[in-house]
């Protein structure tokens, strides 16, 4: 796969090929945002086919991974530039997968782990948070699950009031 030098796309390099040579092997990648032509990979049919309609005006996730063995589409967001998958994102992420027939799970994806720190505060509950500079590690967001989708009569982040 071949992105530009750009923007985030050094953070997207590592998630396509650290994250998910050791979070989602055997996974298809269906879409990957570049800085530079603004799509890498859409594999449009495909996600139509899992019940995804592709919205391509900002809201749709940097990178998504589908893992067929397990029917997950893996929706993961490159906070480089723009934020991590907070409460709002979460909802808006839920918003355009709607119709998927794979469950879905959320990943914020930072360049280190002083960048999660930045973060931390702001991070939906029931997602993931990974750091290139440690790939082998994952942070678990509460919840009963580690990287796996969250069923609809469990509570999302949008659900809990404080």
């Amino acid at each position: 796969m071949h992105l530009g030098a750009g923007g985030q796309n050094v953070l997207l390099k590592s998630m396509a090929e650290e994250f998910c040579s050791r979070f989602t092997p055997g996974g298809q990648v269906l879409h990957i945002g570049d800085a530079d032509q603004k799509l890498g990979v859409f594999q449009q049919e495909d996600l139509a086919a899992l019940g995804v309609e592709p919205n391509l005006h900002g809201r749709f996730p940097d990178l998504i991974v589908y893992m067929a063995d397990k029917n997950w589409l893996i929706l993961m967001e490159a906070a480089s530039s723009h934020g991590p998958v907070d409460a709002k994102r979460y909802d808006e992420l839920k918003e355009v997968s709607a119709g998927s027939t794979a469950g879905l799970v959320y990943v914020s994806c930072f360049p280190d782990r002083a960048s999660v720190r930045k973060f931390l505060s702001d991070l939906a509950w029931e997602t993931e948070a990974w750091a290139a500079d440690e790939p082998s590690h994952m942070i678990h967001l509460n919840g009963s699950r580690c990287l796996g989708p969250y069923e609809d009569d469990e509570l999302s982040p949008s659900d809990v009031h404080y």
